[in-house]
């Protein structure tokens, strides 16, 4: 395979923007299994590819989805003081973004075919190695949508209600809910930039 202009390809990594607003237009199925597919060939830890990728496309499966976990945002909010007025506001978003798009999908890591070690120390590093490569895959995704017309955008949500996630979802006990992506396609545009490279890199 020849390799592809580096010039062309920063340029497209630079254009991908997080989109949160999509046609009510539906995803094939044929494209979804192919960013599926580019999110199964990241890179990973031991390459045990510890991603799990849960598709939910049913809107009314969606829907619950998005109120069982603006329960639990709403609950937390109000532990911490917050105001009913913030709190519809918040969970009002998250249904809102959670529902809109034709597609979502759970990311999360299992660690079922991680190594295990005998002290917590290096233990805790190889589940850090697992969702460090559950990352990845989610990057993967992301960029295939960005090259198919689509948008998407990462969620963390659902790294806040593992439990709520892993029971209306009914997933198997060792997948470990790590965010969301919703995909569609894009019905905004976005701008956002970048804060100065020189702020973010060290030379040594």
């Amino acid at each position: 395979m020849s390799p592809i202009d580096l010039d062309t390809l920063s340029a497209f990594i630079a254009q991908r923007r997080s989109i949160r607003r999509f046609q009510p237009r539906p995803v094939e199925r044929s494209l979804l299994d192919q960013l599926l597919t580019a999110a199964h060939w990241a890179p990973s830890a031991h390459n045990r590819q510890p991603w799990r990728l849960v598709v939910v496309q049913d809107e009314p499966g969606r829907r619950v989805l998005a109120d069982r976990m603006a329960e639990r945002l709403a609950a937390d909010l109000r532990q911490s003081g917050a105001s009913e007025e913030a709190i519809a506001a918040d969970t009002g978003r998250s249904r809102q973004r959670l529902t809109a798009a034709p597609v979502l999908i759970v990311v999360c890591v299992s660690y079922q075919d991680m190594d295990v070690y005998p002290d917590a120390r290096r233990q805790l590093l190889e589940q850090t190695m697992a969702v460090q490569s559950a990352s990845m895959a989610a990057q993967n995704l992301l960029l295939a949508a960005h090259a198919a017309g689509l948008g998407g955008c990462w969620l963390c949500a659902p790294l806040f209600c593992p439990d709520v996630v892993r029971n209306v979802l009914d997933l198997p006990g060792d997948f470990e809910p790590q965010g969301a992506i919703i995909l569609g396609y894009p019905a905004e545009e976005r701008m956002r930039t970048r804060e100065p490279l020189e702020t973010r890199v060290l030379f040594r």
